[in-house]
């Protein structure tokens, strides 16, 4: 198998599986459990892990509360935040979001209406990227919180949170970021955020852990999704992971110290990929901004032949479609219908996003298993709009 999906998930790092390993072992004691040794030497891994994923963030350590991964913690961002709102009295009631966030960022603004807010969901342009006129002109209405991420998890597009940051900033709204596409690829110290999402898979460590910064100063408050013993300065009850935890912040501290090695040789081999598929397939075309984008992905749309039909004639080939066509959803991307595409060119886009572990024979293998499935593809009903 050729693996070209890593913005789906990345394998575990080997130093990441080799240093989990002795916590569910020998090491196995409950973090808080600190009467005794053991849970006193799972307490201070799984601090040393805060302190690690704090450190990709350029955050202080108190701010990170661990979560089950970018789900819960946008989930918690966005709730927290509006349930905040309505324990104190906080009049405003409008949510400002983008139209290409993952669909846990947008479903969850949009659940909040039956609450009394106002979800406002801001369009992209043809390269994926938000206009910052737009932005400001949502906050013209007094706005409780903002959510825009980082990194797009379909087209790889690079918000530019520099240039928007300020905006929210000087509207007095809160700006949250799922970065879990951003973490290990693009730099993240010195962003101006008040809340942000992680997850531990989409960095070579383990599924099922993840974290929501929190900033302390000037202080953010939230409201807890569910109750529980309050741990994770109640915040986020429930018994820490520490294997996991320690997964984190192994895989963390990778993600910082190689991200720039990674991503000369991720690019390199991504534009190896691209030029091969380019001599394969005319008219090949890329959705979304090149310029603005991390190393790694490619979104392609491949004029003429069907994305499923090319991932079923090239069975070894692990990508997925950017349309998100099958039998049971024949709904198209949102992402590329939000940046102007039809449902006939959804219905032709793959997303490739090379990893850590691709090798260059990796890429030719890849280009030539979908040359020759270009062969058995036909053409089909495009995704219904």
């Amino acid at each position: 198998m050729i693996y070209l999906d890593n913005q789906a998930t990345t394998p575990c790092d080997p130093r990441v599986m080799e240093a989990m390993l002795p916590w569910f072992t020998e090491r196995f004691g409950n973090p808080h459990g600190t009467e005794h040794r053991m849970g006193r030497d799972s307490a201070g891994a799984a601090e040393r892990a805060r302190s690690d994923v704090a450190a990709l963030l350029g955050a202080d350590a108190r701010e990170i509360v661990f979560t089950s991964g970018a789900t819960e913690s946008n989930n918690l961002a966005i709730r927290g935040s509006a349930l905040q709102a309505l324990a104190a009295g906080d009049a405003r009631r409008r949510v400002v979001t983008v139209a290409t966030e993952h669909p846990c960022v947008l479903q969850t603004v949009r659940d909040l209406r039956p609450l009394g807010f106002e979800p406002v969901i801001l369009p992209v342009g043809s390269d994926g990227l938000l206009d910052p006129a737009s932005l400001r002109d949502a906050l013209a209405v007094p706005t409780l919180l903002v959510s825009i991420m980082g990194v797009n998890n379909e087209t790889g597009v690079i918000q530019d949170l520099a240039e928007l940051a300020p905006i929210v900033r000087a509207a007095g709204a809160l700006l949250h970021s799922d970065l879990a596409q951003a973490a290990g690829r693009i730099p993240l110290g010195g962003l101006d955020l008040d809340l942000a999402s992680l997850s531990a898979h989409k960095i070579y460590g383990p599924k099922g852990v993840g974290a929501l910064y929190v900033r302390r100063r000037p202080r953010v408050r939230l409201q807890p999704l569910f109750s529980g013993g309050g741990q994770e300065r109640g915040l986020r009850s429930g018994t820490l992971p520490t294997p996991l935890l320690v997964g984190f912040g192994i895989a963390s501290v990778l993600a910082e110290a190689e991200r720039e090695a990674d991503a000369a040789r991720i690019g390199a081999l991504r534009d190896r990929l691209f030029d091969l598929l380019a001599a394969r397939f005319p008219g090949l075309a890329l959705n979304g901004s090149r310029a603005r984008r991390i190393a790694g992905n490619l979104n392609l749309r491949f004029p003429g032949h069907m994305a499923r039909a090319l991932m079923d004639g090239a069975p070894e080939l692990c990508v997925s479609t950017g349309s998100a066509c099958s039998s049971a959803d024949l709904a198209p991307s949102h992402v590329l219908t939000a940046m102007g595409l039809d449902a006939a060119q959804a219905a032709t886009s793959l997303r490739l996003t090379v990893g850590r572990f691709t090798s260059p024979s990796d890429i030719d293998r890849a280009a030539a298993m979908l040359g020759d499935a270009s062969g058995l593809s036909v053409q089909g009903p495009p995704c219904l709009p």
